[in-house]
């Protein structure tokens, strides 16, 4: 029988599994401010996003005693913050008070890569609000997109997981993953033409 290689995040959770519960408070440490991303670029809504994150780790904590090792820590903690966001976006309420807040984030012009920073470096007034606005108008462009490429998209352009992590998280075989980050990468490549 093979053993697992013991990872920071296997440590923490095998200590939280045991009785440690301040082992859980360095997992939300670790993992909050990427949660919170992925929610954010799902929902495109500041206050929803905290609310869908902090729903995360309530999930994760409830559930972290039964947790088997399955698979990677983060993956499954990504498959909860994922499905937690499905399920905000499916709700009737949500679709009723959904008013959009654009903030920080960017994917690059050609979709090919991670890529959070845009390039202007100016901490002039005019720098800021247009760097605002760029981040603004992807951020609305990521949002337009249909749920089943959105969450793709987010999940490999912005938060840098593989095709295969990404597979797991959503359950999709990779062949399909691969098509629909094709499929919105040149959807957002068209609309964003001729706006960054």
């Amino acid at each position: 029988m093979s053993r697992e290689k013991p990872t920071p995040d296997s440590e923490h959770v095998r200590a939280f599994q045991e009785g440690g519960k301040k082992s859980f408070d360095e997992l939300v440490i670790r993992y909050q401010d990427r949660v919170f991303n992925i929610c954010y670029r799902m929902l495109g809504n500041i206050d929803d996003a905290n609310d869908c994150a902090q729903d995360t780790f309530i999930k994760v904590y409830r559930s972290l005693a039964g947790f088997r090792f399955r698979s990677s820590f983060s993956t499954w903690l990504y498959r909860i913050a994922v499905n937690t966001c499905k399920n905000r976006l499916v709700s009737s309420a949500y679709r009723r008070n959904r008013s959009m807040v654009r903030i920080n984030g960017s994917t690059n012009r050609d979709g090919e890569e991670r890529s959070m920073e845009i390039g202007d470096c100016t901490h002039t007034p005019n720098g800021t609000f247009e760097r605002r606005e760029r981040e603004a108008v992807i951020q609305e462009a990521i949002s337009s997109l249909p749920e089943d490429q959105r969450t793709v998209v987010v999940l490999r352009d912005v938060e840098g997981l593989a095709y295969e992590e990404i597979a797991e998280v959503t359950g999709l075989n990779l062949g399909t993953v691969k098509s629909r980050i094709a499929r919105a990468r040149e959807r957002l490549k068209e609309k964003l033409k001729g706006q960054i």
